[in-house]
């Protein structure tokens, strides 16, 4: 078969993976000399820990599973099979975690509650003050920002990938093809447009109004931290934000124990990475509500600092980057992606929300399955 892929993204880039991995030829298109969006602006965690129970959970555990063999054939990826932990203070976070590590499910995620003494044997840097820790040992990380590269510097290599940058897809023609803004039209045998956060233009078009939002938030980055941050690390509210922390216990903690005014109005967690070169990629908020603002404000970095430094329990380096970025997000959020043929051989996938680099591999081999590739 002959597969064109709009978008190249980290979704894009996986079902142009799957597609060359099953012996096809695809032609890549991007808009962009290199994909800029929300693929490049993320943690580069394979998220498995706060999944909703069910497809989202096996999505992220078939990913988690395809992240890692990918990795070991494209060692550029810089996978690290690094875990997660999560600081709790008090006996309302402390409920939450137990009730966590009761769940059927978490064997599967590796979810074990740990002593503050246990915590830091697996991660030195976390010299802080907290009373224990809830460990995912399932979580991982790869590095977003050569990731894509990484992967067409692979699909190159097989000799059956083509990409195309610069070419913005104006139109879908007939069926299995499209044409581009230098007016070239591509054919092929399938289409998948990969569109990530462009909701407009060409999507509406073909699609309509779908039920995806936009969805932005705020992010930093460090100079080298000068030790191995060896898992990643969240707070306690993350356990507000992710589904698979709801319980009994957690309604107690929200009624009970107000979250910090600025995270509570920019709906705030820390999710916490180091990068191969020593930095940490910390962040993040949400906003949901359009027009988004074209700035970024200072009181999320500050209050995110704060609550690193109390788990280091040292100031954090220098901030080398602040950034925004944008992403799609289903409406439904218990929907893993929003998949949709728009025409006869023509499919849109979008909207995975912060779900994207943690279950691409699995949205694109389910796509790929679908479409009987």
């Amino acid at each position: 078969m002959k597969v064109i892929v709009v978008g190249a993204g980290v979704v894009g880039a996986m079902h142009a993976w799957q597609a060359v991995e099953r012996g096809h030829e695809v032609v890549h298109i991007e808009r962009e000399a290199e994909a800029r969006g929300a693929s490049l602006r993320n943690f580069g965690q394979i998220w498995v820990s706060g999944r909703a129970g069910g497809e989202e959970l096996d999505t992220a555990l078939r990913a988690r599973e395809l992240w890692e063999g990918i990795g070991a054939r494209v060692p550029k990826l810089g996978f690290r099979a690094i875990g997660s932990l999560t600081p709790i203070r008090g006996d309302l976070e402390r409920a939450v975690a137990e009730a966590a590590v009761a769940r059927e499910d978490a064997a599967a995620r590796g979810y074990k509650l740990l002593t503050a003494d246990e915590a830091r044997a697996i991660n030195p840097a976390l010299r802080g003050t907290f009373d224990a820790a809830l460990w995912c040992e399932r979580d991982a990380a790869v590095e977003p920002r050569t990731a894509q590269l990484a992967l067409r510097e692979a699909l190159l290599a097989s000799g059956r990938y083509t990409f195309l940058p610069n070419r913005e897809v104006r139109e879908v023609v007939g069926e299995n093809a499209v044409r581009d803004d230098h007016g070239d039209l591509h054919s092929g045998d399938a289409v998948v447009l990969c569109t990530g956060a462009w909701l407009s233009g060409l999507v509406r078009e073909v699609a309509g109004d779908i039920p995806v939002r936009r969805v932005r938030l705020q992010m930093m980055q460090t100079d080298p931290l000068g030790e191995a941050l060896t898992t990643s690390v969240a707070d306690a509210d993350s356990f507000r934000y992710y589904p698979a922390y709801a319980s009994l216990a957690l309604d107690e903690l929200n009624a009970s124990q107000a979250q910090d005014p600025t995270a509570a109005a920019h709906k705030m967690q820390l999710l916490m990475v180091q990068r191969l070169d020593g930095g940490l990629t910390i962040g993040d908020t949400h906003e949901y509500e359009h027009p988004f603002a074209f700035d970024t404000v200072e009181e999320p970095y500050e209050h995110l600092t704060r609550v690193v430094e109390s788990f280091l329990g040292r100031p954090l380096p220098r901030i080398r980057r602040r950034w925004a970025g944008v992403y799609a997000q289903c409406v439904d959020t218990s929907r893993v992606v929003h998949r949709q043929r728009v025409r006869d051989g023509v499919w849109l996938v979008t909207g995975p929300g912060g779900r994207g680099m943690t279950c691409s591999p699995a949205i694109a081999e389910t796509t790929a399955n679908e479409l009987g590739w």
